[in-house]
Parts: C-alpha cells; structure tokens; sequence
C-alpha cells in the first residue's frame, strides 16, 4: 500500500482544496457561506475518500464515493464562475486540477 500523501490524486486533490480556501476567502457574503462553505465540505470529503481508498483493501466504494465528490465540486466551480465569485483564470486552473483527478480516480476504478 502507497502512502496516501505521496499519491498524486491525493496531492492534486490537496492542492485544490489550498486553491479553494485562497479564492474564495474574499467571496460574496451572499454565497460565502452556502456555496463557499459546500464547496470547501466537499472537497475535504474528497480527500478524505481518496485516503479511505488507499486505506482499505475494497476500495470500489470510497473510489466511487470520490468521483462522486469529484462531479458536485464541479458543479460548485461552475456556479461560482456564472455567479462572477471567480475569474476565468482562475476557473480555468481549478478546472485543471479537477480533470486530472477526475482522470486519476478513473484510471484507478478501472485497475480495479
């Protein structure tokens, strides 16, 4: 078994969550506290399943539970952006890190 900080899904997903905290400290009131704070829950669930995953010998359902965690952060970022509580750039680089570990929790369910 990895250790679960030296993954890349594990850093990339950490990684995320620091970029979360950082762009939307200076949020809206209005969404700061219902998007902002949604937005901040499911992405610490994220690394808490990709560390889960790692942990256990049936790792389908945490995976699972990832990916899933993965898709409704999406949707956040996505609302931000149209709400214009983030820049295209930086929707653009956040989008990134979700694609690659979008990818990452993909290719792992399939090795499975």
């Amino acid at each position: 078994m990895a250790i679960y900080d030296n993954l890349p899904v594990y850093k990339t997903s950490y990684d995320l969550l620091l970029k979360i905290f950082i762009y939307f400290k200076d949020m809206n009131k209005e969404y700061k506290y219902t998007i902002g704070e949604k937005l901040k829950n499911e992405t610490m669930e994220l690394i808490t399943n990709i560390y889960k995953a790692n942990s256990v010998l049936k790792k389908e359902n945490y995976i699972e539970k990832a990916r899933e965690n993965i898709e409704v952060i999406r949707l956040y970022i996505r609302l931000t952006k149209d709400l214009k509580q983030l820049s295209v750039v930086k929707f653009i680089e956040i989008n990134e890190n979700i694609e690659f570990i979008s990818k990452q929790l993909s290719h792992w369910q399939n090795s499975l």
